[in-house]
Order: C-alpha cells, then sequence, then structure tokens
C-alpha cells in the first residue's frame, strides 16, 4: 500500500517518518510544502497518479492559532479549501483519506467529554477553518476519516512541553492558565494508531469521524506542573485565569473529547498522559 503523508516536517508527520521503518507493508511518500504544496490541486493530483496513492495522511494545515486572526484567507486556504483538493482526489482515484482535525472546533461550551457527533461551534479563525475543511471531507463522502486530536506535543517542532522545559530552566516562575480543560496527546501515540489502523479505514464504507487523545484530563497548569516534575526542573509554576493572558483567538475552556468509538470499533487501547509524556520528554532530554 502506497501512502502520501503532506506535512511531514510538522509533529505528527515527523512522528510517522519515525515509525515508518516498523511497517515495511507501506510505501511512504513524505512530502512538505517543498515536494508537494496541497494548495495546488493539479500538482497533488498528478502526484497521487504518479506514485500510485492508495491513502493519504492529511498532517498539513495551517496551525498559527492566533496568527489566523489576521491571516484569514491563509487558514482557510490551507484547512478548508486544500481539504476539499485532497478529498476530491482521492476520490476520484479510489483512494482512502485520513485528516487531522482539531477540539478547537467544538469552541469550550460544553461540560462533559465530547463525543463525535456533537455539533461544533468553532469561534476563532482557526477553528472555523478546521470546521470547514472536515465538512469539505464530509459533503465529498469518499472513503476519509477525520481524526479530531488535542494539545498535540512531541519530540519534534514547537510545542507547549518544549517551551514548558525551556522557560521552566530559564525563569523562577512562569504563569499558567488553569481555566482551560482538556487532554494532551502525544504525536507518537497517534502516529502508531494511525499507522495500526490505515489497514482498517481503507474498508470503510462512508466517511467516519473520531475521536483521539491520551486518556485523562487536565488544565493547562497541570500539564505545565507535570511536565516540570518529570524532568527535574524546579519553577513555581502559578495558576492563573484565561482572562489574565489575553490573547487574540478565543481557546475553548472545555474540549475533553470521548474516545470510546474508536476504542470500542477497532479495540485500541489508549495511554494515559502522564505515561506518554514521561516517554516523550525522555525523548526531548536526551
Amino acid at each position: 500500500m502506497n501512502i502520501l503523508v503532506t506535512g511531514s516536517n510538522g509533529q505528527l508527520g515527523s512522528e510517522l517518518n519515525e515509525l515508518a521503518q516498523d511497517y515495511p507493508d507501506f510505501g511512504f511518500f513524505f512530502t512538505d510544502v517543498d515536494e508537494l504544496d496541497i494548495t495546488d490541486k493539479v500538482a497533488v493530483e498528478k502526484f497521487v497518479v504518479n506514485h500510485n496513492i492508495h491513502c493519504i495522511v492529511n498532517t498539513a494545515g495551517y496551525t498559527a492559532v492566533d496568527k489566523a486572526e489576521s491571516e484569514p484567507d491563509k487558514a482557510m486556504l490551507l484547512n478548508a479549501t486544500s481539504v476539499g483538493y485532497l478529498a476530491q482526489i482521492a476520490k476520484k482515484y479510489d483512494a482512502s483519506l485520513v485528516h487531522i482535525s482539531t477540539d478547537y472546533v467544538f469552541g469550550g461550551h460544553y461540560h462533559k467529554p465530547l463525543n463525535e457527533d456533537q455539533q461544533p461551534e468553532p469561534n476563532s479563525v482557526y477553528s472555523r477553518s478546521k470546521y470547514n475543511g472536515e465538512q469539505e471531507i464530509l459533503k465529498n463522502g469518499g472513503k476519509a476519516v477525520v481524526v479530531r486530536t488535542s494539545w498535540l506535543y512531541s519530540q519534534f517542532g514547537n510545542n507547549f512541553v518544549k517551551t514548558m522545559i525551556r522557560l521552566g530552566k530559564e525563569r523562577d516562575s512562569l504563569n499558567v492558565v488553569f481555566d482551560q480543560v482538556g487532554t494532551p496527546t502525544y504525536a507518537g501515540d497517534l502516529a502508531k494508531t494511525i499507522l495500526e489502523l490505515i489497514p482498517r479505514w481503507v474498508n470503510l464504507k462512508k466517511t467516519e469521524i473520531f475521536h483521539y487523545s491520551n486518556e485523562g484530563v487536565a488544565s493547562w497548569y497541570d500539564f505545565a506542573l507535570a511536565v516540570h516534575r518529570i524532568a527535574g526542573i524546579h519553577c513555581k509554576v502559578n495558576p492563573i485565569e484565561t482572562k489574565n493572558y489575553p490573547l487574540p483567538a478565543a481557546r475553548p475552556y472545555y474540549s475533553v473529547m470521548n474516545k470510546e468509538k474508536i476504542k470500542k470499533q477497532f479495540g485500541i487501547t489508549i495511554p494515559h498522559w502522564r505515561d506518554s509524556l514521561a516517554i516523550c520528554i525522555a525523548k526531548i532530554l536526551q
């Protein structure tokens, strides 16, 4: 099976690349914008045909949540319009599409774990662009899987875990919000789950949405404390409210996702976020 991975220089794309050698039955084509620009529909179609692609894993996207507020056209082009191109091309050539979306589509007004069929309420340019990308896939109706995830971190790229390690070493104290609650997700766990489930996803008869994050619940404050504890950093972390740390884009106050659907349908187990965090930090500190 030939698999095209877009956005391969990002956190999830890099984790998929790291695991690729464990899946000798797959022929991988790892691309980022320099090798394949997903906003160029003609180039994408040509690539899919020339390399006989059976599955596209789209990890590319516009992820600068705050910058998106001043660059809405860029965010929509990458997170929605281009996703529509991928869905159309995958369907045309009977390929599967695995697309990564986000907990941000829910806006954060719920107060219990979110199911796949709950109505999204995007409340920022970024979240609207990601929701529009999902809609592009759903209206196309091909063999596609949308995976919503949350609070992604990795040994690769820039993320909250690396920032907390760096700032924890540089400063005596930090302020971190405690009133936004969700679940950290190790990109290595998500990557492994995707690769394990692709052989089953390619046989799905219709588009499906699944939620995947690590198990457990945390605030960003809890997350920061855990990072410092595991990394052996002694820095005072102060809990603050979101209103005391204003940012251009709204964040969900609550975005814990219910993972029962993916667990029951495919019989997978998901690690707790603290266990996976320890594994990732060990790699970061090596």
